[in-house]
């Protein structure tokens, strides 16, 4: 029967009308802070595992609230602390960033990152959060079963991150959509508030209720977190890897939460959504073969077929995990214990990923992992209660299940340990993963950040010295160096990479290198020789180049290039108009600013053109072909000049001017930006 067949819907228009809003503005608020914060931390995919950290975090302690507060306090009492705190909240809006997190230095970003979101939304969020769970137990205390409203939260929560990037995002400024959130809040305070009131004059649950229920056990509340934890773990994993190995945009981070959400919404709307027979099966398929895909062999095959294939098979995990957590909740009486019960397997999830992984692992090695440890409680969860699956022997399926979690288990390490001794060198922090790999041979060297190269190098001592990758002379910064005058030059680099700009380092001249990443440096000054050889004065400057040159006076460059770009995760506020103004701040009069848009999936020549124009640039773009036998990757730069007579020479004859192109989009700014309408 229907769970909800017993209930008068006008009896639940105002629960459900809260329970809907809140649900709205808490993933409408997750993208809007995420990109708020961007300028600040970076554009690494860690900045979104660390906000989602901080959204499970401040759920389970919302879920731990709403629990308190059902269990501990009277009806009428309920009301007017929930309807205190409502009030409180409003007091801290509207949504805006507190600069005493603003980052210093590139160390500890977690802890900075946490704190920054807690000050900037995290008693309003706190208070979202509690809603869900704690409605749920008014409408439960007037005898109504209140479990389609979870279905309906988390519908909610869909709609409002697939309509972000494309309804909000794209026709809002950041400060136009932190008001509207801010409104949005102060509606849902209005409603919650009128919704508690009326919930303090309701009857208390009756005794017998209470008893028709037995309290669940230690195993059963275990399996509850653990069923919980790892859709939470996996969701996690499967956005860095996507984010790292396979296409780094930020469109792909919406995708796995948005089946994530979808898998919550089919299977706590209906029983008959969920069927063991069906899922299992699929489960079975879809770990070894997420658990192939995750193998370095294969990390270059198709990109649609892995993000089609890492979606597909992330929804049947988390289908299977939320269907049997609905066929394990409770009587609605103990709802807020099953919820936080929840809330702490999806905290404890995410905080492995985001916190413990990147310590304990060199690589992404959580996420094939997180595939063995989803067989192993299909294990334990067909060991508890085998119904619902075909007539096979229970022993058979119970050994199938034990194998499999064996056996990718096993898959795991090995995988691992290979890729260990095949790379020179690994290691892992906040910002990603690094990996230096011998190739051709063992005559080529790479610096890799997951599938993209930020440099390389001839081990040949010979040509060991000649600028490589995107670098080369005839190169769009190659071009731009190589047009400089004569007598000592100052050149500044945004990203550090292998340090391969070292290379057109001369004596007399200064490079000042800007990395936020403390890892690259030792990288590059230990696995590759352009920092110890250049003859040039080298400095590397630790943090965000954009915090770094706002905080130094005037730098006078004679060209400043700003490589950020290589990997297509693209950290946006290099880009705006304020950063353009920052770059031209640290220029020679008449110096140039080279821009690096290598990128596969974003057209970045219209956002630099809508700059150019701004700020009365002369701009042209540099295109230049591969030479494997050099070292040469292919390339594509922008360079910008105040000067409208430079690029005028024999080099530059065959370069287009950038402002002759067709613009699309708006151009980009701290309060706005689309990367949706920068799609190629």
């Amino acid at each position: 029967m229907d769970p909800s067949s017993d209930q008068t819907p006008g009896s639940l228009r105002l629960p459900a009308a809260v329970i809907f809003l809140s649900a709205f503005l808490l993933f409408q608020v997750q993208p809007l802070v995420g990109k708020m914060v961007l300028p600040w931390f970076g554009g690494s995919a860690g900045v979104w595992t660390t906000c989602l950290l901080f959204f499970q975090l401040s759920l389970l302690l919302g879920y731990a609230y709403s629990h308190f507060l059902v269990i501990r306090l009277p009806a009428a009492w309920q009301g007017r602390l929930h309807g205190s705190l409502l009030l409180l909240a409003c007091l801290a809006l509207p949504v805006r960033l507190h600069p005493a997190f603003k980052p210093l230095d590139p160390g500890a970003p977690v802890a900075r990152l946490l704190g920054l979101l807690a000050l900037t939304v995290g008693l309003p969020y706190f208070l979202l959060s509690t809603t869900g769970p704690l409605v749920q137990a008014w409408v439960a205390r007037r005898g109504r079963v209140p479990y389609r409203l979870f279905a309906l939260s988390n519908l909610a929560s869909l709609l409002a991150l697939l309509s972000y990037p494309v309804l909000v995002e794209p026709f809002l400024s950041l400060r136009t959509q932190a008001w509207a959130w801010s409104a949005g809040f102060v509606v849902f305070a209005l409603l919650a508030f009128l919704l508690a009131r009326a919930s303090g004059r309701g009857a208390e649950p009756p005794v017998e209720t209470e008893l028709q229920d037995p309290a669940p056990g230690t195993g059963r509340k275990l399996l509850w977190v653990l069923l919980a934890a790892l859709p939470s773990l996996l969701l996690m994993a499967v956005t860095s890897h996507l984010s790292t190995n396979v296409a780094p945009i930020p469109f792909l981070w919406v995708l796995p939460l948005s089946l994530y959400l979808l898998s919550f919404i089919l299977c706590f709307d209906s029983d008959r959504w969920y069927h063991r027979g069906v899922f299992l099966p699929l489960l079975a398929l879809a770990l070894p073969g997420l658990a192939a895909l995750t193998h370095p062999d294969l990390l270059h095959s198709a990109v649609r077929w892995q993000v089609l294939a890492f979606s597909a098979g992330l929804f049947v995990v988390c289908m299977a995990a939320h269907g049997e957590l609905a066929r394990l909740r409770p009587a609605p009486a103990r709802l807020t214990g099953f919820y936080l019960s929840l809330s702490l397997g999806g905290g404890l999830g995410g905080a492995f990923v985001a916190l413990a992984a990147p310590r304990l692992f060199h690589s992404n090695l959580e996420l094939p992992l997180g595939l063995a440890l989803a067989a192993a409680l299909v294990f334990v969860t067909l060991a508890r209660d085998p119904a619902g699956l075909p007539p096979w022997p229970r022993r058979g399926l119970l050994l199938f299940w034990a194998l499999l979690f064996g056996g990718l288990g096993a898959f795991a390490f090995k995988t691992d340990l290979q890729d260990a001794r095949n790379s020179v060198a690994r290691g892992r922090n906040f910002y990603g993963t690094l990996s230096v790999y011998d190739r051709d041979g063992g005559t080529w060297r790479t610096l890799s950040h997951g599938t993209i190269t930020h440099g390389g190098q001839f081990l040949d001592p010979a040509k060991a010295r000649k600028p490589a990758t995107y670098y080369g002379p005839d190169s769009g910064i190659g071009l731009a160096i190589r047009s400089l005058p004569e007598g000592p030059r100052r050149l500044g680099v945004v990203g550090l990479g292998a340090g391969s700009l070292a290379a057109w380092g001369r004596k007399g001249d200064l490079l000042r290198f800007y990395e936020i990443n403390p890892m690259v440096e030792p990288f590059a000054r230990r696995h590759f020789t352009y920092l110890g050889t250049c003859e040039a004065r080298t400095e590397v400057a630790l943090g965000d180049a954009r915090l770094c040159l706002e905080r130094e006076s005037p730098q006078d460059f004679d060209l400043l290039a700003v490589d950020a770009f290589s990997s297509d995760a693209i950290p946006v506020h290099l880009l705006t108009r304020e950063a353009f103004a920052t770059y031209l701040r640290s220029l020679a009069p008449g110096g140039v600013l080279a821009v690096h848009i290598s990128n596969k999936y974003i057209a970045l020549s219209p956002v630099v053109r809508a700059a150019a124009i701004h700020f009365g640039l002369r701009a042209i773009e540099v295109q230049n072909e591969g030479d494997d036998d050099e070292g040469i990757y292919t390339s594509d730069w922008v360079l910008l000049s105040r000067n409208h007579a430079a690029f005028t020479g024999k080099l530059f004859q065959e370069s287009p001017d950038v402002r002759h192109l067709e613009a699309r989009g708006l151009p980009w700014t701290d309060d706005f930006s689309n990367l949706f309408r920068a799609l190629k």
